[in-house]
């Protein structure tokens, strides 16, 4: 996997046009002029968790036993899930129940930026190749930066893409991940029965 390839995984798995209207959401009663300052502090936070699962998940895939075929398998299968609620989504969307006033860490931060499915991806590239971390860790800043200059602009692309736009850019990432889940489902599978040949 390369810093693009990985950079690429990471920025569709965040899923930042389908956050759009959930962002909307949860800061419509806050004050428009505090908009941009929270949703700074929130990708901060998302950054900080997303980089602590970068360090720390080679030792938690260690801890847990679990090796890097089982990860692969299991991480594209994930994905995969994911990746049809994208395409497919339920009537009631992806919202999360956040607390009355200005949103802290729930939900922006965590789960709609650093959700599982980004922590899960975030894991499977560290445990692939530790020793290439710069590699990983500037991938991992290029999506956050690339979510974030979205996420940013979300009143203007709300405006300009309207419902309909949004929809059909999230349908067409969900298919790009379908790909990619379905090519990590089946490596995870060919590096077992390699390994158990």
């Amino acid at each position: 996997m390369t810093i693009f390839s990985a950079a690429m995984l990471l920025f569709l798995v965040m899923d930042p046009f389908g956050n759009i209207p959930l962002f909307m959401s949860a800061l419509k009663n806050v004050d428009s002029k505090r908009h941009t300052r929270v949703i700074v502090r929130e990708l901060l936070i998302a950054l900080a968790v997303l980089v602590a699962f970068l360090f720390t998940g080679r030792s938690l895939m260690r801890a847990l036993q679990i090796s890097e075929p089982a990860l692969t398998a299991a991480g594209g299968t994930v994905l995969l899930l994911i990746a049809i609620r994208m395409v497919f989504p339920q009537a009631g969307g992806l919202g999360v129940d956040a607390p009355p006033g200005e949103p802290f860490i729930v939900p922006l931060a965590i789960p709609y930026v650093a959700g599982p499915s980004a922590m899960a991806v975030v894991l499977l590239i560290a445990s692939r190749q530790p020793g290439c971390w710069p590699e990983w860790l500037a991938a991992v800043a290029a999506a956050w930066v690339l979510t974030g200059i979205i996420l940013l602009l979300s009143g203007p692309l709300a405006r300009l893409l309207r419902k309909r736009g949004l929809i059909a850019i999230e349908r067409l990432m969900g298919m790009l991940l379908v790909a990619v889940a379905i090519q990590m489902l089946m490596t995870g599978i060919a590096q077992f029965m390699g390994a158990g040949a």
